[in-house]
């Protein structure tokens, strides 16, 4: 009995003092990391990663894009932000708050200037001019829904009315994407975030920086041997990260108080052919020899213009592998060139899908985009971009008209997106009364106020030809046609430069304070007055105490 007794006291004294080892052994080091970190940052070590940092904006104080905030989920050297935008401090009685939220085509790429959010700003100021709307594009390229939502809850505190997400195009190449070389790739959702708070600290920041070397941002090209099939296992996690993404965005923007809308997003099919191919695993040489004579006999069919012969050779190769994406393009093809518009649209929109260079979002995307935004029943609306502007296509296949090359959205797209979000918005603003689209500002109209000019037209080809001649555009199927499309565009435009400066006086006489206006008036007035565009440069520039320069380098302020 004693010797029981004895046990189970030495039982009892052992018991805590493990116990004190124990977590000795984990909050030791986690409160000398900490201590290490507080150490760093009041060092002035690192840099705040946080979306916003105070500053002033001609003489009144604000919340502007920091700098640093995209750090975290690039490699050095090749860091993305958008196009700079502040938030007053103040917000003015009578001021709806928009804020836009997305990749490089919700920013407007080529050009924001003419983005469907600019677009979306002057129908509102037309059919609500007694309201301020302030419309934020936060949009950036490069980025995915791992970004995305850290934006969304740091403009949480900026008291939001409005987000406008369109989001999806960049979930496989983006940071944590299963095709991306930004980040680690592909991983499930809590070592993501794990491995984004660690970036974000100022330890992980001066770790990161010891084990990296700098990098040169290369844009698409960069992504060649990053391959992805439809069938990879990795694509479960970027279907499942960018759901919960989706879904903690939108939360975050109702819990500021905001209405939110999601869109899908609208994709070119008919004029932008894979970009990369992969035949099914399996395939035997025999297989493959069958199935490449097939194709050929069905090109030389397409070639002598007989659609009906090609198809039927096309459709003998789909038997033995279907999963090439490049012979969907051409089965679709086929089956327009026939007038089978409903059938091409499925093998143009499968030929997207199986694409294994994955830049455009996928069927599954665009369904998760609809599911959840369905499954709030409050204060959560859809645009469904990609049904919109599919309906405003011949054969109801989205192309060239409506998008330059793969995701970016030409004028004429950015408007149908614009005047459906209008639609959406106008409805919650007069208490369910939407009007008619005869309430709604013509395309011609707002692009007169946006100052689109001819010149601009044409500069906004240029700069898209100019993308088109590198890989993986030089790769496409029907890549001379898109060459052929966009050269036309870019061609000098049939106005005079006296027609361009009257065309931008009387936008910005209308617009006095929009810096986006005085922006490119002091670009195009560059080679003709350099002082006259430096005075544009100077108003366009709203941050106080940043320094402007002319195209040359000239700092002017």
């Amino acid at each position: 009995m004693k010797a029981e007794l004895q046990s189970e006291e030495s039982i009892g004294v052992r018991r805590p003092h493990w116990a004190i080892l124990v977590a000795a052994a984990v909050l030791l080091p986690v409160v000398l990391l900490m201590l290490i970190e507080v150490s760093l940052r009041m060092a002035g070590a690192g840099y705040n990663a946080d979306l916003l940092v105070p500053c002033t904006v001609r003489g009144k104080p604000a919340s502007c894009y920091n700098l640093f905030f995209a750090a975290p989920f690039f490699p050095a050297g090749m860091v993305q932000v958008p196009r700079l935008y502040s938030i007053p401090t103040t917000k003015a009685p009578g001021t709806y708050r928009i804020f836009v939220l997305g990749e490089s085509a919700a920013m407007g790429d080529p050009d924001s200037a003419y983005g469907f959010s600019r677009y979306l700003e002057v129908m509102l100021r037309d059919r609500f001019p007694a309201m301020n709307f302030e419309v934020v594009n936060t949009g950036s390229v490069a980025i995915d829904s791992h970004v995305v939502l850290p934006i969304a809850e740091g403009l949480a505190e900026e008291k939001p009315d409005l987000y406008i997400i369109y989001s999806g195009n960049n979930e496989v190449v983006g940071p944590y994407g299963a095709g991306t070389m930004l980040t680690s790739s592909a991983m499930s959702m809590p070592i993501v975030r794990s491995s984004i708070f660690y970036h974000s600290t100022r330890i992980g920041q001066g770790l990161t920086k010891l084990g990296t070397q700098k990098r040169e941002w290369r844009g698409m090209e960069m992504f060649l041997d990053k391959q992805v099939p439809a069938d990879s296992p990795a694509m479960k996690y970027v279907y499942a990260n960018f759901e919960t993404n989706l879904r903690d965005t939108i939360a975050a923007g109702r819990k500021a108080g905001a209405r939110v809308i999601v869109a899908t997003v609208a994709t070119n099919l008919r004029d932008c052919a894979p970009f990369a191919s992969q035949h099914r695993g399996g395939l035997t040489q025999n297989e493959l020899r069958s199935w490449s004579a097939l194709v050929q006999q069905g090109d030389e069919r397409a070639a002598a213009n007989s659609a009906a012969e090609a198809l039927q050779f096309y459709l003998s190769a789909a038997k033995i592998d279907d999963a090439f994406a490049e012979l969907e393009f051409r089965i679709a093809r086929s089956l327009s060139a026939l007038g089978d518009y409903k059938s091409a649209k499925e093998h143009y929109g499968r030929s997207r899908d199986l694409d294994t260079l994955r830049f455009r979002a996928d069927s599954r995307i665009n369904e998760i985009n609809r599911s959840v935004a369905s499954s709030f029943h409050d204060g959560v609306a859809l645009v469904d971009a990609e049904k919109i502007l599919s309906d405003e296509s011949v054969g109801g296949v989205i192309g060239s008209d409506l998008i330059y090359e793969h995701v970016h959205m030409t004028p004429a797209g950015n408007y149908i997106l614009a005047r459906a979000m209008f639609q959406q918005i106008a409805k919650s603003l007069s208490s369910g009364q939407t009007g008619t689209l005869a309430d709604v500002l013509t395309e011609s109209d707002c692009e007169r106020l946006l100052a689109l000019t001819g010149y601009d037209r044409a500069r906004l080809g240029a700069d898209m030809l100019g993308r088109l001649q590198k890989p993986p555009f030089t790769t496409q199927l029907n890549h001379s046609e898109q060459m052929f499309r966009m050269a036309a565009i870019a061609q000098s435009p049939s106005e005079t430069p006296d027609e361009t400066v009257a065309q931008y006086e009387w936008a910005i006489q209308r617009a006095p304070g929009d810096p986006m206006l005085r922006l490119h008036f002091g670009m195009f007035l560059y080679p003709y007055n350099r002082a006259a565009a430096a005075q544009q440069l100077a108003l366009a520039q709203p941050w106080d105490g940043y320094p402007v320069f002319l195209p040359d380098g000239t700092q002017v302020r």
